[in-house]
């Protein structure tokens, strides 16, 4: 792969095995259950025949309804998946801003640090430098000691990204986390974002905030039903999926 080429993403397909449950009455459960009869399974296709690539130093958008497999593709990606076909190259460090995953509710905001710290690969002396700077972007310094169960979604959202966003990565994976905080909060981490952004980090960005979207990203891939729908320059395909919805909408009036 062209070393310019961070991510390259060729025919991938996804699919996921559900159960299929047609047991009607609490008791047709019960003596499937007793007989250990295997329920039916069918096959959902997540996403179907995805292509693109990412070169170093751009920003990728992707946008699309929920259920479209914006967060999934994300997952294939960081290597969290494994796709049912296809192939995902990627070349550099891959970070997914996943907020919270990993944390101990019963740990305070210093233990956490550390835990996160680790299953990120810092070692202590590595994440001991990092921690009084991840505590103060975070505006947690007067509840360091107070167990991650007492937080609320905002304190816990605002820590993961602070933990996150010092990790120097070469590709930095963000499923819609640019609204957690207050509007100040929020205001430093595009502030933070752009800062990595300008000394080379690439970035692949879900949301639903298209304005968000066509600021940090020039180019953008709409997911719709599993599939494809636009790929390429950013207000082109937000005008193309903005035109979409209002159909959409019209037609369910």
């Amino acid at each position: 792969m062209n070393e310019e080429v961070l991510i390259k993403v060729e025919n991938v397909n996804m699919s996921f095995k559900v159960p299929e449950f047609k047991f009607d009455t609490l008791k047709e459960r019960f003596v499937n259950l007793l007989k250990k009869r295997k329920n039916k399974t069918k096959v959902f296709d997540v996403l179907k025949n995805i292509n693109f690539e990412l070169k170093k130093g751009e920003s990728l958008g992707i946008i699309g309804h929920n259920g479209a497999g914006k967060s999934t593709l994300l997952k294939l990606i960081a290597g969290t998946y494994t796709p049912t076909s296809g192939k995902i190259v990627t070349n550099g460090k891959v970070v997914l801003l996943n907020l919270g995953a990993g944390f101990d509710m019963e740990a305070n905001a210093e233990e956490n640090i550390y835990l996160s710290g680790a299953l990120l690969g810092f070692t202590r002396k590595e994440i001991r430098k990092k921690f009084e700077s991840i505590l103060q972007f975070a505006e947690l310094e007067n509840f360091r000691k107070l167990p991650l169960k007492n937080y609320s979604s905002g304190m816990i959202s605002r820590l993961g990204f602070a933990i996150a966003i010092d990790v120097k990565a070469d590709i930095l994976l963000i499923d819609e986390i640019l609204s957690v905080g207050d509007s100040n909060f929020q205001k430093k981490c595009m502030q933070k974002i752009e800062e990595l952004r300008a000394n080379g980090t690439s970035f692949v960005f879900v949301s639903h905030n298209i304005s968000q979207v066509k600021y940090l990203c020039p180019k953008t891939l709409w997911l719709e039903n599993s599939k494809v729908m636009a790929y390429g320059n950013s207000e082109d395909v937000c005008k193309q999926y903005f035109d979409y919805c209002n159909n959409m909408a019209k037609t369910s009036t």
